[in-house]
């Protein structure tokens, strides 16, 4: 790989310090809620910055902020994150994704590198989904895979950090990101017989709070049987008439589970069906299981995702590639573009938390491995795109 330009590392370290202000409250936590007054300063501020660099920045009608080179032709390969946060945020989560993003198209168009003119960043409007009414986030990504703007771009790059322990733990730099875990998140509703629990012997009960409560207990298990990568979580249960003296005659239970292929989703809720009939029928109880909602695992392009990992590996030999178990607008847009995504550490595996760190030197090294990774997709990537439109033509 010939050398490669670099980024300007001071510059990177203090737009993401300079970025971390915006929506930040006295404990330090960030408040950059989509749509909010920190958001959209945030955005004017993203704007603003690539106007002042002498790049073209625009917002679209979704409110995505995208910033390119003045009158370039395209196809353009896009890089970027989120610039919203969840409330009580930390400043990493999607907002070093876009300030690197942007680092590396302002080095490339300062040296006028062929590059520059085949390049844009975006900083992606609602990741996080929580701002009311917004339907589980992914919102300005996916309102991009049905623009025709899709058309004009020819793979998608995300930078992220971790958000997990695992490259501290095995003391990794970089980390190329071969997907993104599916997710599906069901409804468990029981209904037996509520009775007075000190009258009524055991074998005599029809408790639905304990047909909740094993399936509880039970989706680990499940889980780690189907896939053992694969994982799962009960975060709700509830039991009504909600009494330490009475048997629940009622109960419900939310679940969710996350795997890296769509065949292992469908194995553990197969299992889960099965394992609540069981339940139900051994507590003399009638029992349902609802999908509440399901996100299928994204496998990123081979192509993009090559170029990533080779990029890596020439950066550091502390390199591994990962499998992402948090959602990111990556996701979204693999099913539209070939897609790749990088990975740099969490200090202690913290994140949506005022808690989240990354050393500097991650950040720096992370933002130079996108800059390589752009260059060298471009590279393989451009000519055939630019030689069949000349055939067009």
């Amino acid at each position: 790989m010939a050398a490669m330009p670099e980024i300007n590392a001071e510059r990177l370290l203090k737009d993401i310090n300079h970025l971390a202000q915006i929506g930040a409250g006295a404990d330090g936590a960030i408040y950059r809620i989509a749509g909010n007054d920190a958001d959209m300063a945030a955005r004017d501020w993203i704007d603003k910055t690539m106007r002042v660099s002498g790049l073209h920045s625009y917002y679209d009608a979704t409110g995505n902020v995208f910033a390119r080179r003045l009158n370039t032709p395209g196809p353009w390969l896009l890089i970027g994150s989120h610039s919203d946060t969840v409330p009580a945020a930390g400043h990493l989560d999607g907002a070093y994704g876009v300030i690197a993003a942007m680092e590396v198209l302002r080095t490339l168009h300062e040296l006028d590198h062929p590059m520059a003119d085949h390049l844009e960043s975006v900083a992606w409007f609602d990741e996080e989904g929580v701002m009311e009414g917004s339907g589980g986030g992914l919102t300005g990504s996916t309102a991009l895979t049905q623009n025709p703007h899709a058309e004009d771009l020819f793979a998608y790059i995300e930078l992220h950090v971790e958000q997990g322990p695992r490259m501290e733990r095995d003391g990794l730099d970089l980390a190329p990101v071969t997907g993104i875990v599916g997710v599906r998140r069901y409804s468990v509703t029981a209904q037996g017989q509520a009775n007075h629990a000190g009258t009524t012997p055991f074998d005599m009960r029809q408790d639905a709070g304990r047909v909740a409560s094993r399936v509880a207990a039970e989706l680990k298990n499940i889980c780690q049987e189907a896939d053992p990568a694969s994982i799962g979580n009960a975060g709700v249960i509830s039991f009504d008439p909600a009494a330490a003296n009475v048997v629940p005659g009622a109960a419900r239970v939310e679940l969710e589970i996350r795997a890296g292929k769509n065949e292992a989703l469908d194995a553990i809720e197969r299992a889960l069906t099965d394992f609540l009939s069981l339940v139900a029928n051994e507590e003399e109880c009638t029992a349902k299981l609802e999908c509440t909602s399901a996100k299928p695992a994204a496998v990123f392009d081979e192509r993009v995702y090559g170029m990533v990992e080779e990029v890596c590996r020439r950066r550091t030999d502390k390199c591994a590639p990962l499998l992402s178990y948090a959602g990111h607008d990556a996701s979204v847009i693999s099913t539209r573009l070939p897609t790749a995504m990088l990975f740099v550490p969490s200090t202690g595996g913290f994140s949506h938390s005022n808690r989240e760190h990354t050393a500097d030197g991650h950040l720096v090294l992370g933002a130079q491995a996108l800059l390589d990774a752009v260059v060298r997709t471009g590279e393989l990537m451009l000519p055939r795109l630019l030689s069949n439109e000349l055939v067009a033509a």
